[in-house]
């Protein structure tokens, strides 16, 4: 059952608890039409048929003339029906016309005259004897594709011969899977956005860099709105966070996540809890059990939108978003959620009763190394990691295996070594050939 805000706390879930629960409180978004241009990247919902021939007519592969029988041949005006022994000048792409049996190129004709004195065609420089054969040079209608063949099956996923392949057969969109749109609500008056901040100040880390994680993720980036510390900015934000387009301009569409930065703590200056509850929204994750990245805060509106608030420092949000963010968006984009793999830890690292921590660490020698600079405002660990442990609360050893995910733009976690089967065979034993014929039972005792 979903607490709703200002309801009291409760014991704040576990981080295996709340990536699981982010992952099975949303469902996938439909599939829906969108525009060629945006669909690179996207997995196609239903198969790509060819609306028409392809090509549609038959066209010229080469500059030249297209001609009607053996030369010398007769000059004709462009596109008109060829008789026997005419040609008509013809530029590569161009619709053969009428009566035309093939293509001579120009670098295989010469126009000469007959003993009239007349312009003709002949074969000339680089001919061939017998050139052109026919259908020569010509490209026949419906030589890639007839009209209705299935030119990209469903489930594939776009790159961009496929988007030139659709428009090739006279599609403007094409039907994809949902992908969940996430709008950005950057707070703190303390943030600046360029040049080195003075003391009081921070940069502005989310920015330049959360809509790019958020695609490494499966979503879609949209628009970042930056707001003061007030709780009527907040709220105000949250009831639209929609931007205003240009009149002429394309409407968006709305969007699926919103993802806030700062105000998920409970001091009387943050506000994600209070504005949640003001537009009637539930609660769905209220702080983990995990550190850095304690604050964060998973909701959802009555319009669906879900809301994301990650804490106010820097890896204590990327470590939310992780945990919950990436989780989220494979549910809404038609995703599986990923298997947590295991690395040896490079470390014995001391127990934490009741809480899950998140350490990046570096793969020295195939063993895991936590990072140093891992405090929750700090990214130099992140930015050399090579993954993240997620280190259980009562610690582990040195070579033990500990769960770990890789880093959304690194290279995949390395396969477990197998385990050596040190179990040793059992020996063969000869059977004893049974005895052929009558058994002789004298021996035995009566």
């Amino acid at each position: 059952m979903t607490e709703a805000p200002g309801q009291g706390h409760h014991a704040a879930h576990t981080w295996h608890e709340a990536r699981q629960r982010a992952f099975d409180v949303a469902a996938p978004i439909p599939a829906s039409p969108v525009l060629l241009k945006a669909a690179l990247g996207r997995t196609l919902a239903s198969d790509v048929l060819a609306v028409q021939d392809m090509p549609h007519y038959a066209s010229s592969a080469m500059d030249g003339w297209a001609v009607n029988g053996s030369g010398p041949w007769i000059l004709s005006e462009p596109g008109q029906r060829l008789a026997p022994h005419q040609a008509s000048p013809i530029v590569t792409g161009g619709l053969i016309p009428p009566g035309a049996k093939a293509v001579l190129r120009s670098e295989s004709g010469i126009i000469t005259t007959d003993e009239d004195g007349l312009p003709v065609l002949a074969l000339g420089g680089g001919a061939k004897p017998g050139e052109p054969r026919n259908g020569q040079h010509i490209r026949k209608a419906a030589e890639e594709a007839a009209e209705g063949e299935v030119l990209i099956k469903a489930g594939t996923v776009l790159n961009p011969a496929h988007i030139a392949l659709a428009a090739l057969a006279g599609l403007d969109e094409v039907d994809v899977l949902g992908k969940p749109l996430v709008r950005f609500l950057m707070t703190g008056s303390e943030v600046v956005a360029e040049g080195v901040p003075a003391p009081g100040q921070v940069r502005d880390t989310f920015g330049p860099q959360l809509g790019a994680v958020v695609e490494l993720l499966g979503g879609i980036q949209g628009e970042q709105l930056r707001v003061g510390d007030s709780y009527d900015e907040w709220l105000q934000a949250l009831q639209d966070v929609e931007p205003e387009a240009e009149p002429e301009a394309e409407a968006l569409p709305p969007a699926d996540v919103v993802i806030t930065t700062g105000g998920t703590g409970r001091s009387g200056t943050d506000h994600f809890r209070k504005a949640v509850a003001e537009l009637g929204g539930s609660l769905l994750i209220d702080s983990i059990a995990m550190r850095p990245g304690h604050p964060a805060v998973l909701a959802e509106l009555p319009d669906g939108r879900f809301i994301l608030g990650l804490p106010g420092n820097p890896l204590a949000a990327m470590m939310a978003l992780f945990t919950v963010g990436g989780p989220l968006l494979a549910a809404l984009g038609h995703r599986q959620l990923e298997d947590v793999g295991e690395v040896p830890s490079g470390a014995m690292i001391d127990p934490d009763p009741g809480r899950t921590r998140l350490m990046p660490f570096r793969l020295v020698y195939g063993l895991a190394s936590p990072a140093q600079y891992a405090g929750p405002g700090m990214m130099r660990g992140l930015a050399g990691a090579d993954g993240v442990m997620v280190v259980p609360p009562h610690g582990v050893q040195m070579g033990e295996l500990v769960p770990a995910f890789p880093l959304p733009w690194g290279k995949p976690l390395p396969a477990p070594k197998p385990k050596e089967d040190k179990a040793r065979k059992a020996p063969v034993r000869q059977q004893k050939k049974a005895p052929s014929g009558p058994v002789d039972w004298s021996g035995l005792d009566a």
